[in-house]
């Protein structure tokens, strides 16, 4: 019998892993992963262990500051699990194999990120920088107004995209216009390759508190419909505008929040299409469950538990909350991730 995250990707579902860990990386593979994806907190989490100290002191050594060998570190995990991904990327053409590489979150801070402009000079400088060179690398940016304004330019520039902190219909259209519009300056589409992260159980926590109006039967379903329904969305779209690449959701944030939740929920909901980008944790608690999972994507809540949910919720207001605690989780770990480095520089006496 097929182990639970095998039958997922028999399912249809293409599995990343939520970190770059090396051994997991590794692991994750031998499971049926293709991909991965990284932010400053899998970072911070990796130096905490001491296990990349050496490569630390090696970087320090070189003369450089925090921020750089921040950067340089960073860059060096990537490699690692770019490394393990590049014959999934050379099977399928480009359409698999990838690692997520997220650009600075401190453009964003809401109080030490630079004016709007520079910031989406920044992103389309760093996003070429940290793209050069690296076939199946693929750049994080936030679906914040400056990260949306970056993509075109991004696009057209040939970067493949991951674009992150999606929570609405409204922010997922405009990266999808702004991207094609870049991949058609570009010209040459047969390596364009974009994908949109939905971000699931954060949904669901906002709608416990803010919407409690929802009945018990529609709490704990909006994040799965709102990324449905952008799912089928983007099904019709990519299908009226083809490639010769895909262009996929990658549902994130499929970690459960709640005890009472099975901790293959958000996991079962979206198998048999596009992308799951699954904290380790997820993936243990999957693998130990022995559920064989089977294509669920297009299956729906009642139609009634629909009109209550799109009835109830202010889908404006529930981006505009969500994005500002994103932003916040956005820089927050970035700073602690150079404050860690820092210390760890100063210990080694560099």
């Amino acid at each position: 019998m097929a182990s639970p995250l095998k039958s997922l990707v028999t399912a249809g579902t293409k599995l990343w892993l939520d970190s770059i860990d090396p051994d997991l990386v590794v692991r994750s593979r031998e499971m049926g992963a293709t991909g991965a994806t990284s932010n400053p907190i899998i970072i911070a989490d990796l130096l905490k262990t001491g296990r990349f100290d050496a490569d630390l002191l090696e970087l320090s050594q070189q003369g450089l500051g925090d921020e750089a060998t921040c950067w340089l570190m960073t860059d060096r995990l990537v490699r690692r699990a770019e490394a393990v991904f590049r014959p999934v990327w050379d099977a399928t053409r480009g359409n698999d194999g990838y690692v997520s590489f997220e650009l600075d979150p401190l453009l964003e801070d809401p109080e030490l990120g630079p004016p709007h402009e520079v910031r989406v000079a920044r992103y389309v400088e760093l996003g070429r920088k940290w793209a050069e060179g690296r076939s199946n690398r693929m750049i994080k940016v936030p679906a914040t107004p400056a990260g949306l304004e970056a993509l075109e330019d991004l696009a057209a520039a040939g970067v493949p995209l991951n674009v992150t902190l999606i929570f609405s219909k409204r922010q997922y259209r405009a990266a999808r216009d702004a991207v094609l519009r870049g991949a058609r300056r570009h010209g040459d589409l047969s390596r364009f390759k974009s994908v949109y992260s939905i971000f699931v159980s954060r949904l669901d926590v906002y709608a416990e508190k803010h919407v409690p109006t929802l009945s018990a039967s529609s709490q704990g379903l909006v994040g799965i419909l709102n990324a449905k329904e952008i799912w089928k969305e983007n099904q019709e779209f990519w299908g009226e505008n083809p490639t010769p690449l895909k262009h996929e959701i990658v549902f994130a944030s499929t970690g459960t929040k709640k005890t009472s939740d099975v901790a293959w929920k958000y996991v079962e909901a979206f198998a048999g299409s596009d992308i799951e980008t699954n904290p380790p944790a997820t993936n243990d608690a999957v693998e130990a469950s022995g559920h064989v999972f089977s294509r669920t994507i297009d299956q729906w809540p009642e139609a009634g538990l629909v009109d209550e949910i799109h009835r109830l919720v202010d889908w404006d207001r529930l981006e505009c909350t969500l994005m500002e605690e994103g932003l916040k989780k956005f820089a927050d770990p970035q700073k602690a991730l150079l404050r860690l480095i820092s210390d760890k520089r100063q210990n080694t006496g560099n």
